[in-house]
């Protein structure tokens, strides 16, 4: 199955499993619509589905096309990079381009950049916050869903290795964020009240964020 969008056919995949109540429509990485639906759905309901979901199905394909292009390449700190492959050194970051070995371990360079970015920026806050709260514990890794995760019984906080390519101001966005659910383990106005009292242009972040 197709779904046509400004004279250009994008493949639908449909997962269909009998646990599915209701029909969902995402737009992945790769600008493939995926469809999940139950089993029992047909292919001309799930036609006419997305016939009357064109316009927000061209809302989801336009907002994968920006965060494609902003992953374009190797980013680090907020800035892209062209990346030309070498083989004098493991990496080299110039103005524009960044010299990398091939089959050169970028995640393993990625974290250990962030263990010592991310442990700064988390004391700094913690000694800033706006309340007492306990210092939490820390944990770096790889997420797809979530920029970062409180365990407020362990008083553990997880950040999104994927934060280390961002400008940091997003980095401290995600500390406040969690942090603040030290006291409000929610997302109430309270909570998003101390988030605003830490750090005022949470909320542009937060839009911001959504093209990454």
């Amino acid at each position: 199955m197709k779904f046509t969008c400004n004279n250009k056919d994008y493949d639908v995949v449909i997962e269909r499993k009998k646990r599915n109540r209701n029909t969902y429509i995402r737009v992945k990485d790769n600008l493939s619509i995926l469809v999940t639906t139950n089993t029992l759905t047909t292919d001309r309901y799930i036609k006419n589905l997305l016939d009357e979901s064109y316009k927000s199905i061209v809302r989801m394909i336009d907002r994968q096309m920006v965060k494609n292009k902003n992953n374009e390449g190797f980013n680090y700190l907020g800035k892209q990079y062209d990346i030309i492959y070498v083989d004098y050194c493991d990496i080299s970051i110039g103005e524009e381009k960044v010299f990398l070995r091939k089959g050169f371990n970028i995640d393993k360079w990625y974290k250990k950049q962030a263990k010592k970015l991310f442990k700064e920026r988390l004391n700094y806050w913690h000694s800033n916050f706006s309340r007492k709260i306990p210092h939490p514990g820390l944990r770096i890794r790889k997420m797809t869903s979530r920029w970062g995760v409180c365990n407020t019984r362990l008083r553990i906080i997880t950040l999104n290795l994927e934060l280390i390519k961002r400008d940091t101001k997003y980095l401290d966005y995600v500390i406040v964020h969690e942090l603040s659910h030290l006291i409000y383990p929610n997302h109430s106005k309270d909570f998003w009240n101390l988030v605003e009292e830490n750090i005022g242009d949470c909320k542009k972040y937060r839009k911001e964020m959504k093209e990454f």
